[in-house]
């Protein structure tokens, strides 16, 4: 059986912020319909990584491919040109705005004639209703509710249904699992596992909970100063070996 194409690869990627290396060496890869988790302290490259593939800093060295094809990533807008979305933790959502119109943000759906020109809020509203219901999330009962009325649950969900029914094919999910509760954090895993039974969307989840990760993924990469330094199928490890992995580097520059 033939492996998956891979959809994005970064090559011996560094980056640094003056006298501070924030990646030394990283190679990776995602494959298609695949879900990656990237684990690592805070301070081991990983928002940095994740921004260098979202179009958002450049690196200092290195390459990165999407599908096959080395790019040079100009910015965000750019790599959404290609597929590739990030939803962050503080989700970029406008409170006072309602859920369809935070589905539509800048990129508005617009009739009229001539010059003139109103929102079509009628054609936003069903089909921010379709795109909820296309990826299974049924705990939204309007879609005219204020954001700032919803729990973190339901807005993660929200930049996720976005950042899909806006063409995203590659997600980069930068710790969407961050201050949330058990059962917020249960749906966003839910929410996950369905865009990955799907097949067509492939995701870097940034987590700390090991446990979260091994949940959803089908790959783990543990990124320890700036460089990735074990890549393997979850299948293949457990959340012991990680923390034993961490541990002994702990104990070794201790």
């Amino acid at each position: 059986m033939n492996e998956p194409q891979e959809v994005l690869r970064a090559e011996h990627v560094a980056k640094r912020f003056g006298a501070v290396v924030a990646l030394r060496d990283v190679t990776m890869y995602l494959r298609a319909g695949e879900v990656l988790g990237l684990v690592g302290d805070n301070g081991a490259g990983k928002s940095t990584l994740i921004k260098i593939l979202t179009g958002y800093l450049h690196p200092d060295s290195g390459k990165i491919s999407v599908r096959g094809e080395e790019v040079h990533l100009r910015s965000v807008d750019h790599a959404r040109s290609l597929g590739i979305d990030t939803v962050y933790q503080d989700l970029a959502l406008v409170p006072g705005l309602s859920v369809y119109h935070n589905m539509f943000l800048k990129r508005e759906l617009v009739r009229g004639l001539g010059r003139l020109h109103w929102l079509n809020n009628r054609e936003m509203k069903k089909r921010a209703r379709e795109y909820l219901d296309d990826i299974g999330i049924s705990t939204l009962r309007s879609v005219d509710s204020e954001v700032a009325m919803l729990s973190g649950g339901q807005r993660q969900a929200i930049a996720l249904a976005r950042s899909v029914n806006s063409g995203a094919r590659i997600l980069l999910l930068d710790e969407p699992l961050a201050a949330m509760g058990a059962r917020e954090g249960r749906q966003i895993l839910d929410l996950i596992q369905e865009l990955r039974q799907r097949g067509d969307v492939a995701m870097i989840l940034i987590a700390h909970n090991y446990l979260q990760v091994f949940e959803v993924a089908d790959r783990v990469n543990l990124l320890r100063n700036g460089e990735i330094i074990l890549d393997k199928p979850t299948a293949e490890s457990s959340v012991e070996e990680l923390t034993e992995i961490v541990a002994s580097e702990y104990r070794a520059t201790a």
